[in-house]
């Protein structure tokens, strides 16, 4: 299957989303659906997709939200889920077998030549945060909308309002270090956590009627701290700096330590239960 038409655009965010990462997302999928449901929820109460609307969901990774799209707008809609991910995808792609109202392909949305004004909702779960110019992304996006079509997605806010992030970050750096700062704005998970910044994008763009909702959401971790301590040091910013350092046994073992501690404040009747921090963004294409 052919790589994303380039030009250099992106070639960074399509490297690191091929690499060993996207096979934590394949390998862990069914824990990250379950983590993710009830922001899932949330993003298609905002989303109100209709029968028989067709809809783009942008960066659909392993393919949770364009699977529950493909369902909301039933068989006269259609869904076309995007990602830059192979391993990704192919486990979307599986995931999708039989469904004839959900097509699924390998693209870059700041790239991509969609067909003109042909589709009635934008969405994206997490999917819109890694553009190397968001504008000129979200410009692209909005041509495939028809007039008054509608944009729907969800990101984090700031990283310090987020635990999930926090916990682990911080147990990584103080046994290892810190990691090399990057600019806040820099392709990312919370690179969107400014509504300001926000907002300039998608007026930027040409979207109207843009709106920042912040609201709380909970993550569902496992039925332990230590199930749960065990996955976020593996997948995200922890993850990150672990790869950096190479540690010892003893050294990742204390950083576990230390995340199962923290953890332990977020247990519930039901399990790890983590309030998100998050950012869900509605805007529309402008009608004639």
């Amino acid at each position: 299957m052919a790589e994303p038409r380039q030009n250099g655009v992106n070639a960074a965010q399509v490297e690191y989303w091929n690499s060993a990462t996207s096979e934590k997302w394949v390998d862990n999928q069914e824990r990250l659906d379950r983590q993710l449901s009830l922001v899932t929820d949330r993003l298609f109460d905002y989303a109100a997709i209709q029968p028989g609307e067709r809809i783009i969901d942008v960066g659909c990774g392993t393919g949770a939200s364009a699977l529950r799209a493909a369902q909301a707008t039933g068989p006269d809609g259609h869904v076309l889920g995007i990602d830059i991910s192979h391993a990704m995808l192919d486990l979307a792609r599986k995931r999708a077998a039989g469904m004839a109202n959900l097509t699924l392909e390998i693209a870059d949305g700041q790239i991509h030549e969609f067909a003109a004004g042909a589709h009635d909702v934008l969405q994206s779960r997490f999917g819109v945060m890694f553009f190397q110019d968001p504008t000129a992304a979200f410009a692209n996006l909005l041509t495939a909308l028809r007039p008054g079509g509608r944009l729907s997605f969800v990101c984090w806010a700031t990283m310090a309002d987020n635990p999930w992030f926090t916990i682990s970050r911080n147990a990584a750096i103080r046994h290892l270090g810190e990691p090399e700062p990057t600019p806040p704005r820099a392709p990312g998970p919370t690179a969107f956590a400014e509504t300001a910044y926000v907002m300039e994008i998608l007026n930027g763009a040409g979207f109207v009627d843009a709106t920042v909702n912040t609201e709380t959401c909970q993550l569902v971790g496992a039925d332990t701290a230590a199930d749960t301590a065990a996955f976020s040091i593996n997948v995200g910013p922890a993850s990150r700096i672990l790869k950096l350092h190479q540690p010892s046994a003893e050294t990742v073992a204390a950083i576990y330590a230390d995340v199962e501690a923290e953890l332990g404040a977020y247990l519930t009747n039901d399990g790890i239960r983590v309030p998100a921090r998050l950012n869900f963004v509605t805007a529309r294409r402008s009608a004639p």
